[in-house]
């Protein structure tokens, strides 16, 4: 009888492990590292899309320094003069969060205003991937 016990729990186990809703795992975290500038930024547009489409549950945020910011202030335009707040304000719906090195808008002489309003200026870009990587277990892509 206990060896039917025994194997009757471990399946019972089993079973409910299968039975748990994939949200119910950790989503995946990704840190997209942007710093080359307007195509880039048109690039890693898509490629988030993309990895939405593929995993809505992603949790995903872009970090700019560099010519990389520069899709994230304001009025900014593609290299088809489309202007990118409608496709930020579309990946901010989303959940995407967008990061600002304020390094390079110090050396830059930009001042925070011009950001978009749903960027978040942090003090080094590269250390805010660093840190998203070593400390928060981002995986690291660069489009």
């Amino acid at each position: 009888m206990p060896r039917l016990f025994t194997r009757f729990v471990a399946t019972s186990v089993l079973a409910f492990a299968a039975a748990v809703p994939a949200h119910a795992q950790d989503a995946i975290k990704v840190v997209y590292h942007l710093n080359e500038g307007i195509q880039q930024a048109s690039r890693a547009i898509g490629n988030i899309r993309n990895h939405l489409n593929a995993d809505p549950g992603a949790k995903i945020v872009v970090v700019t320094h560099g010519p990389g910011i520069d899709f994230l202030l304001e009025g900014a335009k593609n290299a088809v003069d489309q202007p990118f707040a409608g496709a930020i304000g579309e990946l901010a719906s989303r959940g995407i969060e967008f990061r600002v090195c304020n390094n390079t808008l110090v050396s830059r002489n930009i001042e925070p205003s011009k950001v978009v309003m749903e960027a978040k200026v942090v003090p080094s870009g590269v250390a805010e991937v660093a840190k998203l990587q070593a400390k928060e277990g981002f995986a690291y892509l660069r489009p």
